[in-house]
């Protein structure tokens, strides 16, 4: 009777009575095996996508980016005689509508040659080619492409002039479609499209300007990639560009992309362990339907190996079923969802399967089923017959083997490790782990607690006269063997941390960006000012009624090659500091520290300095590249090298939206550099308007970037991506409410039989639901009390500590959570009851006595 095929053909016999017990199992599985399984298959297609189509992406098989001046004659002769090259210049501009009333925004000015695109094509309405809507015609006007939305933003229609720089333009086109836009910068206003020609008639490239020349090559068939980017840096090895291939070509986005498919995914294992509660209540559930089975084979000599073999299998198939739906609606995720991303993204993703996403999210399946199945089984298998009979009135206690212990450990350790191997930032994951492992103690003592004060709050009422019955009912149930309270707090009280976490730090963002941000940021920033405009600009600035404080820096480009005389490739930088070395980066110089810092170390240098280079950077930024006080960095700027010795470090609060750069010069070394001004500008909203008119209608090269309108750009972008958090971290809350369903649903026939009981026994049923009512109010009040309190704390950390942001207890959110979560257990728990109040007396007692 020990065998696996005998234990098999019990278990299959079995199950022939259906899977009622096993519903809750099924879906807690399936939500989180398809969340996880979604996220991977979907974050694969994506990634699939993008290496798809990388050399259009890119715009060829090698980027060349040359900031502030365009590559020399010598290196642009190089690139034609090794391949077809097509060179771009990018730049933020002012793109402006004359008429009766003059409007002006923002926008990204793309330059191109006739050879763009090297690949892939511009798509434009009317269709047409791109050289036909950028030439010149015979009035002497040149022709541009613009997005729709600068078309709506000032009011524009096809035909229409807009006035670039110094040079009216006629916009002939829209554009649909650019093959290379992921290849950019980020974007803070609409694409425009103009020829190359036609830029060096605006007037807008002067020295110093915040323009980035492209170089794209086309390598010719055979060519060896690799090979000619070694023979073009032992050319050109210390010239400041940055070289991308066809492998690199979206950095930017793969961050982005991996670390929202880390956040996904924690929040989806989140959802399967919640779940994995409700596997736990499923099985015990079964387990305990079957102990007048188990008790029987026992009896008729079945051993515990057979016991755990049959259920064990039982179980078993159960769960490869709950993964495999799981997996099959994982699959489905990539073409549901491909659609709504097609505009976030520069390449649509594909429907393919991924056999790496689908292994993870089957393992991570596995691994949780076990992890929540083994205890219920060991206790089934451990128990004798006689106890088991005598459970059927009273509930044994269960202590585990260290069999039993050591399988928890490996099933255990295989979800860390699952999750430390999968994930982008294994640390990141370590601390979820850690964060898992809190939670799930806090809310198995909050459940141990609930059950306790109910006791001794149901002593105390029993010795008192004059208490109400319903509430004495509502704590017996509460306190009671068998109870769910323990699995209802643990699953609702972890999906409601999840969220209440989310939703605190969405708020705080929100919060900062609507309310603190606006008293304190300026109203503009204005870029490429050139030095010989900063008088005028100035004294431009200061006519116009209501303007405030002015700030103004110079600017310039500069990239680090070295750090202590060892090149920045050969150096392992830090995560938080890997931004900062993988382009050019502004920087500066002042004889004075900028306002919105703190010298975290080391002093500021006199503002009469005239020695050795000094320099002061940002304090991660150091951290990062793991140097301190007196360590030395070097920067190639505009080609040339420039070593400064570190002098202080600087936090610097960005919030503020105040003028700062995270490495700053002392004066006496940069000030003959090619350079222009940025400069913010403080003034009321009933002035903005007239600052930027009195401005730009003066320097027709300066680009206003209008704060307000950037702060909106991102508090969109914050909600849409807050709103993508909530719905994944709903997929938690979920999970609790299945376990909830299932724990109600698991304790129905008790439920049943004490309701008739104390119904013949002359208790009202309007007692009885006030009762439920208020048992079930209490253990979801309970729940939701300490899931605020842990997410609210978790919140606090994550914005404090991890993100270095400013922190405010937001009531409302976490008064909401705590209202609902109660109500919600209210309603679930007497939907799941009410078929107990309406039981007839005499088949629910027929029952009970065996016949």
């Amino acid at each position: 009777m020990t065998t696996w095929r005998t234990a098999l053909r019990f278990a299959l016999r079995d199950l022939r009575g259906g899977f009622h017990g096993f519903k809750v199992m099924l879906a807690c599985l399936a939500l989180g095996v398809a969340a996880i399984a979604g996220i991977g298959s979907l974050t694969a297609a994506v990634r699939d996508g993008l290496a798809r189509d990388a050399r259009i992406l890119l715009g060829g098989d090698l980027d060349i980016r040359v900031s502030q001046r365009p590559a020399e004659k010598q290196a642009v002769d190089w690139f034609r005689n090794h391949a077809t090259i097509s060179s771009v210049v990018t730049m933020r501009t002012m793109g402006a509508r004359k008429g009766a009333a003059l409007k002006r925004a923002l926008i990204e000015l793309k330059a191109v040659d006739r050879a763009y695109p090297l690949m892939g094509a511009v798509v434009l309405a009317p269709a047409m080619t791109l050289e036909k809507a950028l030439q010149r015609d015979d009035e002497g006007l040149y022709g541009a492409a613009v997005e729709r939305t600068l078309l709506g933003r000032l009011d524009l229609r096809l035909g229409d002039r807009l006035r670039i720089g110094l040079r009216d333009f006629v916009i002939r086109a829209e554009i649909r479609d650019e093959p290379d836009k992921a290849s950019g910068a980020f974007r803070l206003g609409p694409r425009v499209f103009i020829s190359a020609a036609a830029l060096d008639a605006t007037n807008l490239i002067q020295p110093g300007t915040l323009a980035r020349w492209h170089y794209r090559l086309k390598y010719p068939p055979g060519t060896d990639g690799e090979a000619l980017e070694e023979r073009l840096d032992e050319a050109f090895p210390q010239t400041p560009w940055r070289i991308r291939n066809a492998g690199e070509a979206t950095p930017r986005i793969q961050r982005h992309i991996n670390r929202a498919a880390l956040f996904f995914t924690l929040v989806g294992l989140t959802a399967l362990l919640v779940g994995g509660i409700g596997v736990a209540g499923a099985v015990q559930g079964h387990l305990e339907n079957k102990r007048e089975t188990i008790a029987t084979l026992k009896c008729l000599g079945a051993g515990s190996r057979f016991i755990f073999m049959v259920f064990g299998t039982e179980i078993a198939i159960m769960a490869a079923g709950g993964v495999l739906i799981g997996l099959v609606l994982g699959m489905l995720v990539p073409l549901a969802l491909a659609p709504l991303l097609a505009t976030y993204l520069p390449s649509t993703p594909g429907f393919s399967l991924h056999p790496a996403a689908l292994a993870a999210a089957a393992a991570y399946g596995v691994a949780v089923a076990a992890l929540f199945t083994l205890w219920p089984l060991a206790r089934a298998r451990q128990i004798p017959a006689a106890a088991l009979f005598r459970g059927l009135v009273a509930d044994p206690r269960f202590r585990p083997g260290a069999g039993t212990w050591a399988a928890l450990t490996v099933a255990f350790i295989a979800v860390a490790v699952l999750a430390l191997a999968t994930a982008y930032r294994p640390s990141f994951a370590a601390w979820f782990i850690l964060g898992a492992v809190l939670a799930f103690g806090i809310f198995a003592a909050t459940g141990k607690a609930v059950r306790k004060l109910a006791t001794l709050w149901g002593a105390r009422l029993a010795k008192s006269r004059g208490s109400s019955p319903r509430l004495k009912l509502a704590l017996a149930n509460i306190a009671r063997p068998g109870t769910p309270t323990g699995a209802i707090v643990m699953a609702l009280g972890i999906g409601l941390t999840v969220f209440v976490a989310l939703v605190q730090i969405e708020g705080n963002f929100q919060r900062q960006i609507a309310s603190r941000i606006p008293d304190q940021a300026p109203a503009y920033f204005f870029i490429d000012i050139q030095p010989g405009q900063l008088k005028g600009f100035l004294d431009t600035v200061t006519a116009v009624p209501g303007t405030g404080e002015i700030n103004r820096l110079p600017s310039l480009r500069g990239r680090i090659s070295a750090v202590n005389g060892t090149p920045i490739d050969r150096i392992d930088v830090g995560h938080g500091a890997r931004w900062a070395v993988q382009s050019d980066r502004g920087v500066t110089y002042a004889a004075v520290p900028p306002g919105n810092a703190e010298i975290v170390s080391g002093d500021w240098w006199p503002p009469d300095y005239a020695g050795p280079p000094l320099m002061s950077i940002d304090v991660r930024i150091a951290e990062g590249l793991g140097i301190g006080l007196g360590d030395t960095v070097t920067l190639n700027v505009l080609g040339r090298e420039i070593t400064a010795r570190i002098a202080n470090t600087r936090r610097i609060d960005w919030s503020q939206l105040g003028l700062n750069f995270t490495m700053i010069f002392s004066p006496g070394l940069l000030e003959a550099a090619p350079q222009t001004f940025i400069a913010t500008v403080k003034a009321p909203r009933e002035s903005e308007e007239a600052l930027a008119r009195a401005v730009l209608d003066r320097f027709a090269n300066v680009t206003a970037v209008r704060v307000r309108e950037a702060l909106d750009a991102v508090a969109d972008a914050l909600g849409k991506i807050g709103m993508a958090a909530r719905a994944t971290a709903g997929l938690a809350l979920i999970s609790g409410v299945l376990v909830l369903a299932g724990a109600i649903a698991g304790g129905r026939r008790e439920r049943t039989r004490d309701a008739v009981i104390l119904k013949i026994t002359g208790t009202r049923r309007r007692d009885l639901a006030i009762a439920y009512v208020i048992e079930y109010g209490l253990t979801g009040l309970a729940a939701a009390l300490v899931a605020a309190g842990v997410g609210t704390v978790a919140a606090f950390l994550i914005l404090t500590r991890i993100m270095e942001a400013d922190w405010v207890f937001l009531p409302i959110p976490a008064l909401i959570t705590v209202v609902g979560a109660a109500f919600a257990v209210i309603g679930f728990g007497f939907a799941g009851t009410w078929r107990a109040l309406a039981a007839r007396a005499a088949p629910v007692l027929r029952a009970s006595a065996g016949g």
